[in-house]
């Protein structure tokens, strides 16, 4: 990979670009706005929202505003984990679209397998959502359909009644968090990990061998984190809501990690925490 423009293609064929722009935690309104368009200035070209974050429509005036053709930007959401089922979904994208003011989606992710509103039947609740993404997916009007924070078993499930097998997951993966049997899961179903927090929520900063790491590569500790996600196979999702930040989080492409320094990396078991685990959230 030598370009942030460079993409991952999708198991039915459409073209992902390797890196994404977070905007969790990134309020709705100006900010949303301004660092949205300062990531497209940037050479960003794939946004990942969601109806959680309570931002997409700031997203959808950032897209407008930057000048650049819809169709050069991948845009992603996520259900809400209220709107899951069949009839909620297609009324919850509706939702979205109209926050966006977009014709069609590039992505729609089922945020969370087993919101504690079905806790009960996530299983039923799961395949209704999923019936809906294929409808609308069917439609033309969202080009690739996935799932987030799936483990082997929500996935499982989800195939039981699946005709169109899930293009993404995604899910946290950073530094000392790697979750490998979801990974290599989902690799043997060619179903590609997008990796959120990639930076460890801002808590990756005060890692010791992070910053030796820098210190070695001439680098900031956030493109480290990046380009190790990238070399590992993951599509990263950094988010900032600085403009030097995000320009910087797009300059990972002239260097490469040694392999024991990837290792390195990836044995920090728990220095930035661990994974939710989606049977027991709360929301």
């Amino acid at each position: 990979m030598k370009l942030l423009t460079d993409c991952y293609k999708l198991s039915n064929g459409v073209e992902i670009p390797c890196i994404g722009f977070g905007t969790w935690q990134t309020p709705d309104g100006d900010t949303a706005v301004s660092s949205v368009l300062s990531a497209l200035k940037a050479g960003f070209r794939h946004i990942d929202t969601a109806q959680g974050y309570g931002n997409e429509e700031s997203v959808g005036i950032a897209v407008k505003k930057s000048g650049i053709d819809r169709e050069k930007i991948f845009i992603t959401s996520k259900l809400d984990n209220k709107e899951h089922g069949y009839d909620r979904t297609l009324k919850a994208f509706e939702k979205t679209m109209k926050k966006l003011d977009m014709d069609y989606i590039d992505l729609f992710l089922i945020h969370w397998p087993n919101p504690i509103a079905f806790r009960n039947h996530w299983q039923e609740s799961n395949a209704g959502t999923w019936r809906a993404f294929e409808e609308l997916y069917r439609e033309g009007r969202i080009r690739s359909i996935g799932i987030s924070n799936f483990l082997p078993h929500h996935i499982e499930e989800l195939i039981k009644t699946a005709v169109i097998a899930p293009m993404v997951n995604q899910i946290r993966l950073c530094p000392g968090d790697t979750q490998d049997e979801v990974v290599d899961y989902c690799r043997s179903r060619d179903i590609l990990l997008e990796a959120y927090s990639p930076l460890g929520v801002g808590r990756i900063f005060e890692v010791a061998e992070m910053k030796a790491l820098a210190e070695k590569y001439e680098k900031s500790i956030a493109q480290i984190c990046i380009r190790w996600s990238l070399q590992r196979g993951y599509l990263p999702l950094p988010k900032s809501v600085t403009p030097e930040r995000i320009k910087e989080n797009t300059e990972v492409f002239d260097f490469e990690l040694e392999l024991a320094d990837m290792q390195l990396i990836a044995d920090l078991k728990g220095c930035v925490g661990f994974s939710a685990d989606p049977d027991t959230i709360t929301w």
